[in-house]
């Protein structure tokens, strides 16, 4: 019988400079958030490459699976609405 003797699993997001996005970098084993904000620093921005950390415990992440992706994905060729085909571009717009 095997029994699973690692620490609760963390997934660690970055953000590389205020204003940018995070980004998932990886995970760590910790048995608490304060640790694992530790090892993720320690890891993932030896060369300071971090501003911010986020450490999220794995267990609490949801997910779709293939099977989802009906539910979820489905075209939404019914929702004309959704796609600017019908539009006419005004003469002069730039940003738009």
């Amino acid at each position: 019988m095997n029994v699973d003797t690692q620490l609760e699993l963390w997934e660690v997001f970055i953000q590389k400079n205020n204003g940018l996005p995070f980004k998932h970098e990886g995970s760590v084993h910790a048995s608490d958030k304060e640790t694992a904000l530790q090892h993720a620093r320690d890891i993932y921005t030896r060369r300071g490459e971090g501003r911010t950390i986020w450490v999220v415990p794995a267990k609490y992440i949801a997910s779709t699976t293939a099977d989802d992706e009906a539910m979820f994905f489905d075209t939404t060729d019914d929702k004309a609405y959704r796609h600017p085909t019908f539009y006419v571009m005004p003469e002069g717009a730039k940003q738009i």
